[in-house]
């Protein structure tokens, strides 16, 4: 099923003054959804999902945060951070006129989708969280990104030179993801480092005690052999959230090369979010080989 496509932008204050942030809609309705991207990839890493849910009637938007994408990519480490991201998803909903959404995303979006339930609450239908970056996670991301901000902030050639030989390569000619990857690498050396400065050296995620006051419904996802994104942070938000359905992925790769079955969820959980109650929302089965599902309700 073909659903329109719409690319929009608007504006937020910051420290550092006003920024332009990018966003684009699939479909139309009232039955928004807001899917946010990882840590230095664009919202297009959300494409196919967000198209596979506005075919089922979804209005869906992917959103650049600042110092992503396309949007604006100060290089200011103050205007980085959890409560930033979190406030520009609400000045979305505020720009699109939506009072509600369901809200989601992957890795660093994951955790901005927590910060928006803990933030604005009202503004939260459902949350659709995969690879949460919580207490277990600290010593791989420690060890997997400080190197990247060194690099970028006192070795600048490394990232300027990846980033120019990234825009040399047409999207059109490479798969998908490798076109995200390239994406990915398309930041200038001090974006790049401004913007690691201030998720590392910034709150990584609500507290304990905040996230067990999340009322919304959870989709959450989790996978093995991902130190960065490790199984227990995800069972650990499981058994604190009072209103979570958790699906166990066979890793980090199922959602991008084999997408069916979660994709499936994913677009029955929200669906279920805003016509009935989540937690009885069908979805098929997985196999003993893929996953376990669980749902608990308060």
């Amino acid at each position: 099923m073909l659903v329109s496509e719409r690319i929009g932008q608007f504006f937020v204050e910051s420290d550092g003054g006003r920024d332009r942030l990018e966003y684009t809609e699939y479909g139309s309705g009232d039955d928004w959804v807001v899917l946010l991207h990882g840590l230095l990839m664009p919202r297009r890493m959300q494409q196919p999902l967000a198209r596979a849910m506005a075919a089922q009637g979804l209005h869906v938007v992917t959103l650049d945060l600042l110092g992503h994408g396309r949007s604006d990519q100060p290089a200011d480490p103050l205007v980085y951070s959890m409560t930033s991201f979190g406030e520009q998803v609400v000045a979305l909903l505020d720009h699109l006129g939506a009072e509600q959404a369901v809200i989601g995303g992957t890795s660093l979006g994951a955790n901005v989708s927590l910060e928006v339930a803990v933030i604005a609450p009202e503004r939260v239908k459902g949350l659709l969280v995969e690879m949460p970056v919580l207490n277990n996670a600290l010593v791989a991301g420690i060890l997997a990104f400080v190197p990247i901000m060194l690099a970028a902030r006192y070795v600048p050639v490394t990232a300027n030179t990846l980033q120019r030989l990234a825009r040399s390569v047409p999207r059109g000619i490479v798969p998908f993801w490798a076109g995200i990857c390239l994406d990915t690498v398309d930041h200038r050396a001090d974006s790049i480092a401004s913007v690691l400065h201030g998720v590392i050296f910034g709150r990584l995620a609500p507290s304990r005690s905040q996230r067990r006051r999340i009322q919304a419904p959870v989709f959450l996802v989790g996978h093995p052999i991902d130190p960065i994104h490790p199984f227990v942070d995800a069972d650990m938000l499981a058994e604190e959230l009072p209103n979570v359905r958790f699906e166990r992925a066979t890793s980090i790769l199922e959602w991008r090369f084999r997408p069916e079955r979660l994709t499936a969820a994913a677009a029955d959980f929200a669906i279920g979010c805003w016509h009935e109650h989540p937690a009885t929302t069908k979805v098929a089965k997985p196999t003993k080989a893929t996953a376990k599902a669980r749902t608990r309700k308060p």
